[in-house]
Parts: structure tokens; C-alpha cells; sequence
């Protein structure tokens, strides 16, 4: 497997006959919790479609008073399958908040100042996942706890894994074009 895989010929070639702007999200609204890839969540709706329709890389926030808050990416998606969720999510987010234009913003040191903060992010999903863990809300106990799972794959993956997947996703920001295998990557 490639250190990077670009996802970008796979979701347009599946948002190729919609006519609705699926990807309008805007960058400067962007949710500062999202990992560094093309795909982002900005001004989505609080409806947290995106945690069941593309488990595995989307969670959303608690900017809305403690309930559910906006979505966001936290693993880019890496498969064609994994795009066609994440499409899915965007092409039925209500407010057409998501955005694929990562690319274009991004740059390597970007990168590096994202991860150097990670522990910012790490801690707020550590707390927000033991507060929904044991939510104090009843009647959407479940839909707190898998949002709660959602965030603690969140933390798990900047432990095991983003950190190569950063290092590939830098490589292609510097050379635009996906490692070769054995190719030396950019460091953190």
C-alpha cells in the first residue's frame, strides 16, 4: 500500500452527474478538529447524519451548548469505498458544509502545525467521549455513546496511524503526485 492514495479522481467521478454543489464548504469556516486532507467539514448542520453514514471518518462537535455540533473529518478517506461515504455524508448535509478543497490550502508546514497540536485535539476528544460515554440524555443515550466510540477511534488514530498518513499526505503537498514505495517522506 502507498504511503498516500489521492482521493480526489474517485469523488469526481461520483459527484460527476449531481447538479446540486455537493463541496461548498468554505475553508475559512472550517472546523479546526478536522485532520489535514483534502475533505473537511466547515459550517455543517448539527444533525450528525455523517457519524453513521461514514463511520470511521466523521464525529462532530459540542460547539452547540454541549448537544451535537457540526461534523468534521477526522480520517481522510484512503478507498473508493471510503470516498463514496464520505460523497454520501456531504451530498446529504443539509447545509452543504463540507469541503474538498483541502489541497489547495494545506501546505507541509501546515501540516507539521497541525500535528504539533494534536494534543489539543487529543484532550477534547479524550473528555467529550467520557462526558457521552455516560451522557446524561436518555432518549439519544445511543447515539451519544457512538459518537463517543467515534472519538475515541479519533484518538486512537492520531496514537496509530495519522502520522504516517500525514507524512504521505505532506509528500504529495510538496510533490504532487503519490510516493513511489521506499521513497523517503517529509518528517513531522
Amino acid at each position: 500500500m502507498s504511503a498516500y492514495w489521492n482521493p480526489m479522481p474517485s469523488a469526481r467521478q461520483l459527484i460527476e452527474t449531481t447538479t446540486r454543489n455537493v463541496f461548498s464548504g468554505v475553508w475559512a469556516e472550517r472546523n479546526w478538529r478536522n485532520v489535514p486532507g483534502p475533505f473537511y467539514g466547515a459550517a455543517t448542520d448539527s444533525m450528525a447524519l455523517g457519524c453513521s453514514e461514514a463511520p470511521g471518518h466523521i464525529v462532530f462537535d459540542d460547539d452547540f451548548g454541549g448537544g451535537f455540533g457540526r461534523e468534521f473529518i477526522y480520517r481522510q478517506p484512503v478507498n473508493v469505498g471510503e470516498v463514496e461515504a464520505v460523497v454520501n455524508v456531504a451530498s446529504i448535509e443539509t447545509y452543504s458544509g463540507y469541503g474538498w478543497d483541502g489541497d489547495d490550502h494545506w501546505s507541509a508546514d501546515e501540516v507539521r502545525d497541525w500535528w504539533r497540536d494534536r494534543e489539543r485535539v487529543r484532550v477534547w476528544a479524550v473528555e467529550l467521549a467520557t462526558d457521552w460515554g455516560s451522557d446524561p440524555y436518555p432518549k439519544y443515550l445511543g447515539h451519544y455513546r457512538d459518537a463517543a466510540n467515534a472519538l475515541r477511534d479519533y484518538v486512537a488514530y492520531i496514537d496509530n496511524g495519522l502520522r504516517d498518513y500525514l507524512r504521505g499526505y505532506m509528500f504529495w503537498l510538496n510533490e504532487h503526485r503519490e510516493p513511489d514505495d521506499g521513497e523517503t517522506l517529509p518528517q513531522l
